[in-house]
């Protein structure tokens, strides 16, 4: 009895093994470390509102030749399918030698032959197999982006493209009205304004977390949010790592909500951006987690306040697609 709980604690310490290896392949580090988190006031625990599907307009591309970014890639059923075959294979395979270490297979208890060497190496192929299958389509669907410094050469790039694009037309009516209840009681208030500094602000935290200082950007942050990124940013250097996040480029800003509560103005923007995002040791500089040659493209949505009127905007809150 007691060799098969170790056989079946052998198995269970596999299939945890591949679990946290196909994870790691879907880990992003970067400002946020891509989870929900901060206030949106009375809506903190509402989802924001997605912007109707579209094309982004030309002066929004990182290169006519690059285009929209695809919400699906050719051939994406057949990859789901793939993954779903490798998926079912590979929990098929660890599930049989599973119940057989448990004595469970062929006749009952007491007759299971246990995990052999074919096994392991089974197990292990199917794990390459996963491995190769996730990056593949990682790299598929990332794109490439043109250099532009980051941190003062640092070791980041970073692209920003022109958003001269307003965005007016496909906005919900309830953003329209957002935005001129803000304009109301600020004059100066200016959409395309708004959205240049967003995306600026994207960049100096993105460049503060990865140098782990906030001391720039702390005018930028709301206390909550300052407590949350330091937290984070004490753990990396606890455990002596570094988040390296390189040619960052924002595709679209797009504001998705606007509304005022107690006496603050919030707006939600939508950022569309990619990026190589990847942790080092801080010591030796090598590779622990992400890529240094495959993006990473992610959409998220942060929330900025202010008191009502001309003040300056804070970062209240980041949540995720």
């Amino acid at each position: 009895m007691k060799s098969k709980i170790v056989k079946a604690g052998a198995v269970m310490v596999a299939v945890l093994f591949l679990s946290i290896s196909v994870l790691e392949l879907n880990a992003h580090a970067r400002a946020g470390g891509s989870r929900s988190m901060g206030s949106r006031g009375t809506r903190s625990y509402s989802q924001p509102t997605r912007p109707p599907a579209q094309a982004i307009p030309p002066s929004q591309q990182a290169a006519p030749a690059q285009g929209p970014i695809p919400q699906q890639q050719p051939g994406g059923f057949m990859r789901n399918m793939a993954g779903g075959m490798l998926g079912g294979i590979a929990g098929g395979m660890l599930g049989g030698m599973l119940f057989r270490s448990l004595g469970m297979a062929g006749g009952g208890m007491g007759g299971g032959g246990g995990i052999g060497m074919f096994e392991i190496l089974l197990m292990a192929g199917i794990g390459y197999l996963i491995y190769r299958f996730i990056k593949n389509r990682r790299a598929a669907a990332s794109s490439a982006s043109s250099p532009f410094s980051l941190n003062g050469g640092q070791g980041g790039s970073v692209t920003a493209i022109s958003n001269d694009y307003s965005g007016n037309e496909s906005a919900t009516d309830e953003v329209t009205a957002g935005l001129g209840h803000i304009r109301q009681m600020d004059a100066s208030f200016d959409e395309q304004r708004f959205n240049d500094q967003v995306m600026d602000t994207f960049f100096k935290i993105q460049g503060s977390w990865m140098n782990r200082d906030l001391t720039p950007v702390l005018g930028l942050l709301t206390d909550e949010m300052k407590q949350i990124f330091q937290k984070d940013l004490n753990q990396l250097i606890l455990d002596k790592q570094v988040n390296r996040l390189e040619n960052i480029a924002v595709r679209n800003v797009e504001p998705v909500e606007a509304w005022q509560e107690s006496g603050q103005d919030f707006i939600t923007a939508q950022i569309y951006a990619n990026l190589l995002d990847y942790t080092t040791d801080a010591t030796s500089g090598a590779v622990i987690s992400g890529s240094k040659t495959e993006p990473v493209k992610f959409e998220e949505y942060w929330t900025f306040t202010r008191p009502v009127g001309n003040n300056p905007w804070r970062l209240s809150a980041i949540n995720q697609k």
